[in-house]
């Protein structure tokens, strides 16, 4: 943006201070004027005999005031420009560090010394800043190069299927045309991951009123037939729970957590638990599910784009893309809720989801 040539801040303020004093000078001689030469008498002949006199003193005064007047003027644009360069040096050093973050430096870092004030709090601001663009950029470019070697896997194992069948014309085509959509339907199931993702992260939906025990049903609904084919319990239970958000956002979020806790649960057997229920000015959904014993390192990358637990029974069909629970934590950091993770004792995981609940529902849980 183009903007005008003006004042530093420095010279303002020194402008300021030279002024401040020029008018304080301008005070005080206009005081001595109207309470002390009011009781000279007044002699403007410059007669002898009356001393002191009123004429006298003007003309000795007046010169005196006026080289003050002068002296004050220069001392304050000189005193005025050192102070002023003083108490903005670190705002001088802000801009150099906003500059080089500006060219794409991030790992500069102010740190700067002395007491706790104005300039200080805004460094330290500042420096908080530059460290949360560094890390969100650094998880960007890591994204960035997960879902390319991700997006890259199907796309070359189509290829190679292609070149096999041009190079072999008599194999058998149904089998070609099957891996061929499996594959395909796995690249679109990643693509579809990554717009959801990326939808979540922008925040940019329409709020309304949703519940997510009705969404908790949906969910268990949808996905009861893998439950079964795996011969898991899924159990639904707890009562209303609403927030306002984003009802498709908010049903993937619950199908992500349900889905989740059935893949990764035992090969055969077992219990997923999807509770809701409405505590205090929250709305909490809980999805727990028994399955192999975690590590407690385990559990906070869990959330990271195309993250899988080292357990993971993968499946052609629901094989996922490893964006189920970082899509939940974008959907719920979206919806300004909280998402905990924790290891099961006995195996398994607890995922709890805490969003801000409405109205309604604080008053049926306080009551």
């Amino acid at each position: 943006m183009r903007r005008r040539p003006g004042l530093s801040a420095r010279l303002k303020l020194t402008l300021s201070y030279a002024g401040f004093l020029a008018v304080v000078g301008t005070l005080l001689l206009t005081v001595v004027w109207l309470y002390l030469l009011r009781y000279v008498p007044d002699n403007p002949k410059g007669l002898l005999g009356i001393s002191p006199n009123r004429y006298l003193l003007v003309r000795t005064f007046a010169p005196a005031a006026a080289t003050s007047l002068v002296f004050l003027l220069v001392f304050g644009l000189l005193g005025g420009w050192i102070l002023a360069g003083r108490m903005l040096a670190p705002l001088t050093q802000i801009t150099d560090a906003a500059r080089m973050a500006g060219n794409g430096s991030l790992s500069h870092r102010i740190r700067m010394k002395g007491r706790h004030d104005e300039f200080r709090e805004l460094s330290d601001a500042f420096d908080s800043m530059l460290g949360q663009l560094e890390s969100h950029v650094a998880e960007q470019r890591r994204f960035a190069a997960n879902a390319s070697h991700e997006l890259r896997t199907p796309l070359a194992i189509s290829r190679t299927l292609l070149d096999v069948a041009r190079k072999d014309p008599t194999r058998a085509r149904g089998e070609l045309i099957e891996r061929l959509h499996t594959v395909n339907t796995r690249a679109i199931d990643l693509t579809e991951a990554l717009l959801l993702l990326s939808r979540g992260d922008r925040g940019n939906f329409t709020r309304e009123s949703v519940d997510l025990s009705l969404s908790a049903e949906e969910a268990a609904e949808t996905l009861l037939p893998l439950a079964e084919q795996r011969r898991i319990t899924l159990d639904v239970t707890g009562g209303a729970a609403r927030t306002n958000g984003s009802p498709e956002l908010l049903l993937r979020m619950v199908t992500n957590l349900v889905q989740n806790a059935i893949v990764h649960n035992l090969p055969a057997g077992g219990t997923v638990t999807v509770h809701t229920e409405a505590h205090g000015d929250a709305s909490v959904l809980r999805v727990e599910n028994t399955g192999h014993r975690l590590p407690p390192e385990l559990i906070p990358t869990l959330t990271e784009p195309f993250q899988r637990g080292t357990e993971r029974v993968r499946t052609d069909e629901h094989a996922g893309v490893g964006l189920g629970l970082a899509i939940v934590h974008s959907i719920v950091r979206a919806h300004d809720g909280t998402l905990d993770l924790a290891p099961r004792p006995a195996g398994g995981l607890l995922v709890t989801v805490r969003l801000p609940g409405t109205p309604r529902d604080q008053m049926n849980a306080g009551s």
